[in-house]
């Protein structure tokens, strides 16, 4: 890429990194995982840049990367899994975890990844039904539905605790 290129591509990620990643922890759960995510989202991205730049709404091109990076993510199998001599290191979270974000957290993991990737961008990424169906590459009925069979498995799984998703989003912030 040319140097006006780079300064382009620069230009849009410098403010949108927090962003992302805020949907990736969403996504995932794991800040480690989120920046992992991100930051393969942000390769691909840069390696079609020329292409992609020209697009008319480039945020929703984005979301659309990092979701389907997520999904892939989920369907790779046991292979990816990295064994070690030792337990690694991991570092003391800076605040204890809240009780309702680990309770919604461990409902969302037990729904499938697609129906768990559109309760996300719906309700805590504030996405509108159109712009999900854009980045899921499917129809906005298929959202509507995937909200709906979503919703009921979440319900069930918090045993009805949860009336809306909207006591799930300020769970989890």
């Amino acid at each position: 890429m040319d140097d006006s290129s780079d300064a382009a591509y620069l230009a849009y990620f410098s403010g949108r990194l927090t962003a992302l990643r805020r949907m990736a922890y969403l996504l995932c759960g794991d800040g480690d995982q989120a920046d992992d995510l991100v930051q393969e989202t942000v390769t691909k991205v840069y390696a079609r840049w020329a292409r992609i730049s020209r697009v008319d709404n480039l945020d929703a091109y984005v979301h659309t990367v990092l979701v389907r990076t997520f999904l892939d993510e989920r369907r790779r199998g046991w292979w990816r899994v990295s064994l070690l001599a030792s337990a690694p290191d991991h570092p003391a979270p800076a605040h204890p975890p809240v009780e309702e974000r680990t309770v919604v957290r461990a409902a969302l993991a037990r729904i499938p990844p697609r129906q768990q990737a559109v309760l996300i961008l719906r309700f805590l990424c504030d996405l509108p039904v159109a712009e999900v169906a854009e980045v899921l590459g499917c129809s906005p009925g298929t959202v509507k539905s995937q909200t709906a069979h979503g919703l009921s498995k979440l319900r069930r799984s918090l045993g009805g605790s949860v009336n809306t998703l909207g006591d799930a989003r300020e769970a989890s912030r």
